[in-house]
């Protein structure tokens, strides 16, 4: 009994942190915590002063926001207190390698990349369009879609 008790435990304790990671982002929760790396391998996170997280879930939207971001000044992600996302994780590991770091690792800005296709599982998305998530201290105010360049352009301010 004592065995079972503590195999239970021990399963709850490790259960608890993946459950975590995988709510669902909606208005009015609090945004999940992810524990990922940006481009060049270095720890990346979304500080409690982030109003803006920019996501993309596909190629086409990671495209389209690496096209509008590339020709910022460097530091125009940090002005606006924002942060990109790229959900990376459907993509064939050594496409990831070989061609898709190495082309985000050129950029000027930092990148959270996640290649844990259950970790953003529940996150809001639209085909090919860049979601972005408006947070107040961590707490999701509300949700866009940007589907094209301009409306990515303007939802930026731009």
């Amino acid at each position: 009994m004592r065995k079972l008790l503590l195999t239970l435990s021990l399963s709850l304790t490790l259960a608890l942190p993946l459950a975590a990671q995988a709510a669902p982002v909606e208005a009015g929760q609090p945004l999940p915590e992810l524990r990922l790396e940006d481009q060049h391998g270095q720890p990346w996170r979304i500080e409690a002063q982030t109003r803006l997280l920019i996501f993309a879930a596909s190629r086409q939207a990671s495209n389209r926001v690496q096209s509008v971001l590339g020709t910022q000044p460097k530091d125009f992600l940090a002005s606006r207190r924002a942060v990109y996302l790229a959900d990376m994780s459907r993509m064939p590991g050594l496409i990831t390698r070989t061609f898709a770091l190495p082309a985000l690792r050129e950029q000027p800005f930092r990148v959270g990349v996640s290649l844990d296709e259950a970790a953003l599982a529940d996150w809001p998305r639209q085909a090919e369009a860049v979601t972005l998530i408006h947070l107040e201290q961590g707490r999701v105010q509300r949700i866009e879609f940007a589907g094209s360049e301009a409306q990515l352009r303007s939802a930026l301010g731009l």
